[in-house]
């Protein structure tokens, strides 16, 4: 027991012992950290003393730079600045050399006017005193001449007036009453004595135009090859031309039928090749109808140059030369449209050059005066002739003369000069020959342009022609437009179209043509 408590003793006091041996050991540790830890700091201290040394000397430094930058911007604003003063200093100096220049001329000026002024109030004085000597003289005469007629001159004034004015009125009513009487003696002698030399010396054939052609053949066995199998040759040469192909019994002849004049032309000319070619076939076909629509194109040009050159007109716009080339293919009642004109032309020369005007202006409208029968667009045809035929002229660069002529020949507008008349009046007698026009042949073609221009109202319609004298009408549409359901469709509302608008006697027969084609090309 006793030995127990001695070694709990002894452990407690050996506890004790090492506590405070350990507490003596980290007192001194501590000591250690701490004296380590004030060395750290102190020189840790240091450091930021020549970083901060190091940190103000750079800063200073860029100061230094900034300053020295920001100086030498500022001089050279300075010197700019001077420069500029300069500049300014020496322009003003200049104007004011400039100033004083005109200011001494002005006074040279000054001086002589002054001179001037001086000179013409003196000269001035002097009229004024003849003036004055001058009147005097005149009312010292003018009272003698009252004391010797015994009148004043107001009164001798009046009395010489009336007598003046009596003289005057009787000799000029003598005179208008005798000019009167021989302009109607003479006028109407003098206008039917022009127009009957203007007919006379005018001599024309007249031929009245037709709608139809006959093309001749060698021998009816070119009629199978024309008209090919199942009769494709035929219907693709139809539609290419628009133009209406009979081949009948008649022996070695085939008629083409067209209101078109020059669609016939291209229909001839292209069954001419085909047949001395020998190679007829459709694609053969669409080639020598596009080669002879180019050749006819060429030939308009052509005699609308050759007929400028034979009526001694010169200076006419291509694009006018080409409408005259046109009128060889169009006529006017079936009146031959360029012969008309050219006829036209020539009274007009003739009846201007009787009557003291300008030949040239006149024939020159005579020839234009109809060209607004060959438009070249659908919509132009709603225009009157008349008032187309001038707006060309006048885009074209021809005198007023000329165009009031053209607008006014079928009085659609007010005559302005003496060249209207004459080409009205020469127009109705080229119209007026026997047998140079028919009513019946125009009221027909208008009816067959008017079937072609109700096709041409729909969308997806390519061309349209009317055949068969107005019996048939064939639309061609665009494949790419216009479906086969459309293509039904469109007949039906084109027929309907021209059942209501129009007036015709029998049927019309609507025919809508669909056609798809894929081409390609093996090189």
């Amino acid at each position: 027991m006793d030995n127990t408590i001695i070694l709990v003793v002894a452990a407690v006091v050996g506890l004790a012992i090492g506590f405070a041996i350990a507490k003596m050991l980290e007192k001194g540790k501590a000591a250690k950290t701490i004296s380590g830890a004030k060395r750290e700091a102190a020189d840790i201290v240091k450091e930021a003393k020549k970083e901060g040394e190091n940190i103000k000397k750079d800063k200073i430094f860029q100061a230094k730079e900034k300053f020295l930058e920001l100086k030498a911007e500022h001089e050279k604003v300075i010197i700019n600045k001077d420069k500029k003063i300069a500049e300014a200093e020496k322009r003003t100096r200049d104007k004011e050399s400039q100033i004083s220049n005109e200011l001494s001329k002005n006074k040279k000026l000054n001086e002589k006017l002054e001179e001037r002024i001086k000179e013409v109030s003196y000269k001035s004085e002097i009229l004024d005193k003849k003036q004055s000597e001058t009147d005097k003289l005149h009312k010292s005469q003018v009272q003698q001449l009252e004391v010797i007629s015994g009148l004043s001159a107001e009164d001798a004034k009046s009395q010489l007036l009336e007598s003046l004015k009596e003289t005057a009125k009787t000799d000029a009513m003598a005179y208008l009453q005798s000019t009167l009487e021989e302009a109607k003696l003479t006028a109407q002698q003098e206008a039917r004595k022009i127009v009957i030399n203007t007919i006379q010396r005018i001599g024309t054939e007249e031929a009245v135009e037709n709608c139809v052609s006959v093309f001749n053949l060698e021998s009816d066995d070119v009629k199978g090859r024309i008209i090919g199998r199942e009769g494709r040759n035929i219907r693709a040469l139809e539609a290419a031309t628009g133009v209406e192909i009979i081949v009948d019994d008649t022996p070695e002849a085939i008629i083409l039928s067209c209101f078109d004049s020059v669609r016939r032309e291209v229909a001839r000319l292209s069954l001419h090749r085909l047949v001395t070619d020998g190679r007829i076939h459709p694609a053969r076909i669409e080639e020598i109808v596009k080669k002879t629509e180019k050749q006819i194109n060429e030939e308009i040009a052509e005699i609308g140059k050759r007929t400028v050159i034979d009526l001694g007109i010169h200076g006419l716009h291509p694009e006018l030369i080409k409408a005259v080339g046109r009128m060889k293919y169009r006529s006017s009642y079936g009146q031959n449209l360029l012969q008309h004109s050219r006829e036209v032309a020539k009274l007009c020369g003739v009846m201007a050059a009787e009557l003291g005007l300008n030949p040239k202006i006149a024939k020159r409208a005579g020839l234009l005066h109809d060209i607004g029968k060959v438009p070249n667009t659908e919509v132009e045809v709603e225009t009157p002739h008349a008032i187309l035929g001038m707006q060309w002229a006048q885009k074209y660069g021809e005198k007023k003369e000329v165009c009031n002529a053209i607008g006014a020949h079928h009085d659609e507008i007010e005559m302005n000069t003496l060249i209207s008349p004459i080409v009205q009046v020469c127009d109705a007698i080229s119209g007026a020959r026997p047998g140079a026009r028919r009513q019946v042949l125009d009221s027909y073609i208008q009816r067959l342009k008017d079937l072609e221009d109700i096709a041409f109202g729909f969308n997806g319609v390519q061309k349209a022609y009317a055949i068969q004298a107005g019996r048939e009408l064939r639309v061609i549409v665009e494949s790419e437009k216009v479906s086969d359901d459309k293509a039904a469709e469109l007949s039906f509302e084109i027929s309907q179209k021209i059942q209501t608008d129009m007036t015709y006697p029998g049927q019309v027969k609507v025919t809508v043509i669909r056609e798809t084609r894929s081409v390609n090309v093996a090189k």
